[in-house]
Parts: structure tokens; C-alpha cells; sequence
């Protein structure tokens, strides 16, 4: 059984006569993202600046590596604390540097690096995180979004194991929440941190979270994966589950995963006489690709312009969509066979083929004035059985998945 990385063991905490955190039992485990969600003024954040050790929990223990952080010498405790970053809902960003001296921060108090060695680790999260315009602008006069890509860009600087997230998209247009969650994703994935997120953002959170936290009165009222969420029945799940039911993807314009849910079931408990054949597509587009070449905002752009285009060719003829992973879109068309969904999917790919894959590339490129970058839409069909789960529909659509359009760049 894999040992968790960070543990909290009936893990108490007060202030006055207020109890925040009561009783809490919670596992992180290595090289995973971690989000904790809940209403406000649950504890989330007096959660996580208990891992960083702002805060010393009243009773219980929290043990990093099967070790208890109260036992750690000051050696093992200053080794514990070099390996975590901590992006603060604030950014707590110094208003006398500016943005490359803010950056540079954790390296020139925490590391020996040479002076050049500092500027060439500052100066490359600085290309990450789009802020080459800002190097020797100072926070006072950034927006509240650009401020935040520098907070981002300082805990990422100094290469950490362990980085936690309070609230790191709060504040940001869809465009931007999106960047950011998947540049956390990225980055996870490029160096192998372990990442703990505090996150109001929903659905986009659960696109990148390979854990979910609910922190509920004070307790953990659940801890797993979101499939595991969404499949448990709970008074406390239902009533959290509802409160999402109104929120749109505010990305791509389509339906929450949670919305999607609702009207697919409604189509379940219809008489299967009345409607007797329902089809699915399911689009994916290579946003690691554009990532890679044009940034994170770009492939953010290319997939907000994919999803409302979706939308707009689909809805007419009963269609109805949502994102349901990072990259992908799924729809539903209700009393359409296999061969007429082709045949829609189909006019959908030559529209895009035409000028709208160019029009969405070119549109990405010129945030950054790259060079051209090709790249490819994927489709694929699936029948549904009245008996399919969304996760069943997802594979059977996988199964059959085909380039559906590409956009090649002149040679």
C-alpha cells in the first residue's frame, strides 16, 4: 500500500472558542494533485498552512514521510520546509521589487546559485508564465491576473517537491483560470512536485485533481476521486453535488459536468419507445502540443473557441455538450443513430477543415508571435445504451476516435 506523503491525524484546531479543524484525517500522496473544496469559512485554508507549518495544530499529529513534524529536528524540519513552495491567496508580492527581483526572491534567500544561474531560472518561469512585457514593472502597476502568474511563477522558481495552492486562480477571467490550472498540471507533470490545491473554481478543478478533498464543518466529509464523489451517496455529497448543478463551464460556454449529468439522466428515465436511439461524439483536441509551442493561454483560447463553436452547430439540432476532461468535449445527440451523428460530426469537421482551425490558430499565435504550429481535432462516435454510465459513453467513444480535422502550417 503506498505511504502517504503528508498525514493528518486527528489533527485539532482552535482558535478562542472556535474549533476550525475537528478531527481531521487526510492522506497527500506523492507526485498527485490534491484539491480541497468546501464552502467558505470551513478551515481551508488553516488546513494547508498546517502542512507548511504557519500554524501547530492544538491536538493531533501530522507526520510528512511516516515521520511526525513535531519530532523533526530543526535540520530535518529546515530540509522539510526548503522542499515546499506556498502560493499565498494574497500573492504577497513585495511592492518596492519588481517582478524579476520578486521572482529571484526565494533563490537569492534560500540557494548559493551564482548570480547568472538566478537570472537564467528567473528569467525562464518568467517565459512560462507570459510576463516577459513585466520584468521591470513593479506589482502596483500589474492587474490583479498578472500579479498572480508572478506569485505562480516565484513558487514554481526554486523548483519544489511540495507546492501549495491557496485560492491560485481567484480573481481571473475563464481564460485565465484555465491557464493557470493547466499550467499547475503541466508543471506537475514536467517535474514530479506533489501539489495541494485550495479551489472554488468548479468544474476546471476537477479536470486536473487526481484527489478530492471536501472539507465539511470542520471534518473531511469525503476524500477520493471525483468519480468516486459523484457515484457516493451522501446527504452532505447531495447537497454539495446540487450546489454545483448551476454552474456553467465558464471556458468553453458548454454545460458543467454536473449539469450534463442531470439532463443525460432525464434522457434515462424516458420511455425507450418514445426514444429509442441515443448517440455521442466525443472531440479532443492536442492542447499539449499548442502549450508546448504557443503557451498556456493559447491553448486556452483554441479550446474556449472549440467548445462555443460546438455549441452553437450543435444545439440547433438538440445536441447538448460539456468539457469533460482537460482536452475534451462531449456530446450527446438524443434520437440520432450512430450514421446521423457521423453525418453531423462530419459537417462539423469540414466547417473546422475550412478557415476555422486557421482562424482559432492564427487568433493564439498572436499572443506570443510565434511561427505557425499545426495541429489536430479528434472525433469519435459511440452508440448509447439506456444502461451507460457518461464514463462507459467516454471509452466507447475513445474506441473509435480519428483525426476529424487538422490545421498544417505552409511549408
Amino acid at each position: 500500500m503506498k505511504r502517504p506523503l503528508i498525514e493528518f491525524n486527528d489533527v485539532t484546531k482552535r482558535f478562542g472558542d472556535r474549533t476550525v479543524l475537528d478531527k481531521v484525517n487526510l492522506r497527500i500522496y506523492e507526485n498527485e494533485i490534491t484539491t480541497v473544496i468546501g464552502k467558505s469559512g470551513t478551515g481551508k485554508t488553516v488546513l494547508l498552512k498546517h502542512m507548511i507549518g504557519l500554524l501547530i495544530p492544538d491536538e493531533g499529529a501530522i507526520l510528512f514521510e511516516g515521520k511526525p513534524m513535531a519530532a523533526m529536528k530543526r535540520k530535518e524540519w529546515d530540509a522539510y520546509r526548503s522542499r515546499i513552495a506556498y502560493l499565498f491567496q494574497g500573492n504577497a508580492l513585495m511592492d518596492s521589487m519588481t517582478v524579476f527581483e520578486n521572482i529571484a526572491l526565494p533563490l537569492r534567500q534560500t540557494t548559493r546559485l551564482t548570480k547568472g544561474e538566478i537570472e537564467k531560472r528567473v528569467l525562464r518561469r518568467i517565459e512560462d508564465l507570459e510576463l516577459t512585457d513585466a520584468v521591470h514593472i513593479y506589482p502596483a502597476e500589474l492587474s490583479g491576473g498578472m500579479q498572480k502568474r508572478v506569485a505562480l511563477a516565484r513558487a514554481l522558481v526554486t523548483d519544489p517537491k511540495i507546492v501549495l495552492f491557496d485560492e491560485p486562480t481567484t480573481g481571473q477571467d475563464p481564460i485565465r483560470k484555465n491557464m493557470i490550472l493547466s499550467m499547475i498540471s503541466h508543471y506537475r507533470r514536467r517535474f514530479g512536485f506533489t501539489a495541494v490545491l485550495i479551489s472554488h473554481d468548479i468544474p476546471d478543478v476537477f479536470f486536473i485533481s487526481d484527489r478530492i478533498v471536501i472539507l465539511w464543518e470542520g471534518s473531511i466529509g469525503f476524500e477520493g476521486t471525483y468519480d468516486e464523489l459523484v457515484k457516493l451517496k451522501h446527504p452532505m455529497i447531495d447537497e454539495f453535488l446540487k450546489s454545483l448543478e448551476g454552474f456553467g463551464d465558464e471556458l468553453t460556454g458548454l454545460l458543467s459536468r454536473e449539469a450534463f449529468r442531470v439532463q443525460y439522466g432525464s434522457l434515462l428515465g424516458r420511455d425507450a419507445a418514445a426514444q429509442p436511439t441515443v448517440s455521442a461524439a466525443l472531440f479532443q483536441i492536442e492542447t499539449d502540443h499548442l502549450q508546448e509551442h504557443l503557451g498556456h493561454q493559447a491553448a486556452a483560447e483554441v479550446l474556449k473557441a472549440l467548445g462555443e463553436f460546438a455549441n452553437a452547430q450543435f444545439a440547433p439540432v438538440g445536441g447538448f455538450s460539456a468539457r469533460c476532461g482537460r482536452n475534451e468535449i462531449l456530446t450527446v445527440f438524443p434520437g440520432k443513430t450512430p450514421e446521423e451523428a457521423e453525418r453531423l460530426v462530419a459537417g462539423f469537421g469540414s466547417k473546422l477543415q475550412g478557415r476555422r482551425l486557421q482562424a482559432m490558430e492564427r487568433k493564439a499565435r498572436a499572443l506570443k508571435g510565434s511561427t505557425c504550429v499545426g495541429f489536430h481535432i479528434s472525433a469519435g462516435i459511440a452508440e448509447i445504451s439506456y444502461s451507460d454510465k457518461i464514463e462507459q459513453i467516454i471509452k466507447k467513444a475513445q474506441a473509435s476516435q480519428h483525426i476529424l480535422a487538422s490545421h498544417q502550417c505552409d511549408a
